[in-house]
């Protein structure tokens, strides 16, 4: 065994780093917080060099010229200066350790100057060496780095593609934004703006400015304080109607620093529960507690916390979004039933959210999609005569009898107008119809050539922020291959002009609501999303009626599959209760 030797400066921050730096997005994270710690109510952050290339610039209080050399050495801050204060934490960065791990990876130049002085200072830094000299320069700091991770190859072989580290920095700008509409921000990608806030300290400005005007339409306002408890949480919450198909849009903040925290997450999970199905709302949150309550050490990046008391938290979070949702949800009316007539009426009506013409009777050959584009056609039609209860199940009976084989499924019937239940030899079958028709048509979709399209002759007009605009633009043709053809009215806008006509009847703001989140959160697997995205919208959708035709159909499809088990997404598609259990249940094993 070797003889024990003490590292090089430039070795321990390099290790260091490794747990500070993992990729471009720590670094723009690191020097942005400084400037928002310094104060800064402007600052500019340009990305270029495959996001290798970084140049942060504010207006806030700069670096005593003193005291500059000290802030690029280990755990040298000026944001705590003993053990009590981290009981205390109020700003964003205080361990020291991001400019000392920044100059170990990479070439920083710094310019920096307070209003005390006339002249600024520069200061050059390369493998932990540090120079420095007077300058001219404005109020505030400007910090570039050149060639991240120049003398680490390896970490270079782990980054994943620009797209995809500018997405992350993209991400975090947003985030920032949001939690400080007080300071204007401008994000550039190789010399082209991608996000620009006012910073008129105005939060639903900021939203507009981040995301579009339409969004804050949807949005509820949340304020709660306890102060006794010391706790409060501002924000906004999306109402039922306006989802997303995935975590993507939850912008969480403890003391107006980003976190990723469980019990947030779980509170908002809760809320929504039985309103949003399996989709997410949009939320921007932010809780106050007083810091001496909760853990902010508890690891580099800073985005975990730990409470003191996690079940007040999450009692506080849920009961706030839940008033703020309460009276944007309506309690439906208690039918009232006159007469038998009545009775028998209501028995016999199906479950859609329309009213038919007459009996609707699907034709031999035709799909479950063929009987929702007739749902559609049908939906503002009035009743003028029903059928008696004895016809129609005559009617069905002969149906069901002359259209379905001999040898298909035994379906007993649909539970909560979500559930296909069959009966198998082995016991009994539950398939969630949304999942498995999903399934169905995204495989269908991966092996088809052309997608049949629609035209669309009249589209909504559709608000997108600068950054999903350059996502759109940047992916025009591989929307194009999927029958999505998109156009732009404006640096703001756009319309569709063809969409797959599987999904025609949909709306082209969810549309692409959910395209804009599916892509941007894989930016490397993008045509894989828009498949399934496409598929899950194409789907028929829980909580709705089906026949025992429409049934069959959606069981025969799914059971054709490649890969039954699971949705695109990695849900299961079904479960069987064994005959068996069933019956030892019921203490019939003997």
């Amino acid at each position: 065994m070797k003889r024990i030797v003490q590292l090089s400066k430039n070795v321990i921050n390099q290790i260091a780093a490794g747990e500070v730096i993992e990729r471009p997005y720590s670094v723009v994270k690191e020097l942005v917080e400084n400037s928002i710690d310094a104060g800064a109510s402007r600052i500019s952050i340009e990305i270029s060099n495959d996001c290798r290339n970084i140049r942060v610039a504010d207006n806030g209080s700069g670096i005593h010229p003193d005291d500059i050399m000290l802030a690029f050495s280990k755990h040298a801050t000026s944001k705590i200066s003993s053990g009590e204060d981290l009981y205390a934490v109020k700003t964003m960065g205080f361990r020291g350790e991001a400019l000392a791990s920044i100059i170990s990876i990479s070439k920083l130049t710094c310019i920096t100057r307070t209003a005390d002085f006339d002249y600024g200072t520069k200061v050059e830094c390369e493998n932990s060496e540090v120079k420095k000299a007077q300058t001219g320069c404005a109020v505030g700091t400007i910090m570039e780095i050149r060639d991240l991770f120049y003398n680490l190859p390896a970490r270079l072989k782990f980054l994943k593609s620009s797209k995809t580290e500018f997405a992350y920095i993209n991400e975090l700008i947003q985030s920032l934004a949001l939690i400080h509409p007080e300071v204007s921000f401008e994000l550039k990608n190789n010399g082209k703006t991608v996000l620009k806030t006012t910073g008129q300290n105005n939060p639903e400005q900021v939203i507009k400015e981040v995301f579009s005007e339409d969004i804050v339409s949807h949005l509820k306002p949340v304020l709660k304080t306890d102060k006794l408890s010391g706790l409060k949480i501002s924000g906004f919450v999306s109402t039922p109607d306006y989802t997303r198909s995935s975590k993507k849009d939850y912008y969480t903040y403890v003391n107006f620093r980003m976190v990723k925290c469980p019990i947030f997450h779980k509170s908002i999970d809760t809320a929504y529960k039985n309103l949003i199905g399996s989709r997410y709302p949009f939320v921007i949150l932010n809780l106050e507690i007083p810091p001496e309550d909760v853990d902010v050490n508890v690891h580099p990046t800073k985005k975990e916390v730990r409470y003191k008391n996690p079940n007040q938290i999450f009692n506080f979070i849920h009961s706030s979004i839940d008033m703020a949702l309460t009276d944007t949800i309506e309690k439906e009316p208690a039918a009232v039933i006159s007469s038998p007539e009545a009775v028998e009426e209501k028995q016999l009506k199906p479950s859609f959210d329309f009213t038919p013409k007459d009996d609707i009777f699907v034709e031999e050959g035709a799909t479950i999609k063929d009987f929702l584009l007739q749902k559609e056609e049908t939906r503002t039609a009035v009743i003028k005569e029903f059928p008696k209860r004895e016809a129609v199940i005559s009617e069905q009976r002969k149906f069901i009898e002359e259209k379905i084989p001999e040898k298909e499924e035994m379906i007993i019937g649909q539970y909560r107008k979500t559930y296909i239940l069959i009966e198998r030899e082995e016991g009994l079958e539950i398939v969630d119809q949304h999942i498995a028709d999903e399934r169905y048509i995204y495989e269908k979709l991966k092996k088809s050539k052309n997608i049949d399209c629609q035209l669309l002759f009249i589209s909504d007009v559709i608000e997108v922020s600068p950054t999903d605009r350059e996502l759109l633009e940047n992916n025009r043709d591989k929307l194009a291959k999927f029958g999505y053809e998109i156009e732009f009215m404006s640096d703001n806008e756009v319309i569709f002009k063809k969409v797959p006509q599987l999904i025609s009847k949909v709306s082209p703001k969810e549309i692409l609501a959910d395209i804009l989140s599916s892509i941007s959160s894989d930016i490397d697997n993008i045509e894989e999303q828009i498949i399934i995205t496409t598929s899950c919208k194409a789907a028929v959708k829980a909580n709705t009626y089906l026949n025992n035709f429409q049934m069959q159909e959606i069981i025969r499809n799914w059971r054709k599959c490649e890969k039954p088990f699971t949705c695109p997404h990695g849900r299961p598609i079904s479960k069987i209760i064994e005959h068996k259990d069933i019956a030892k249940f019921f203490q019939r094993n003997k």
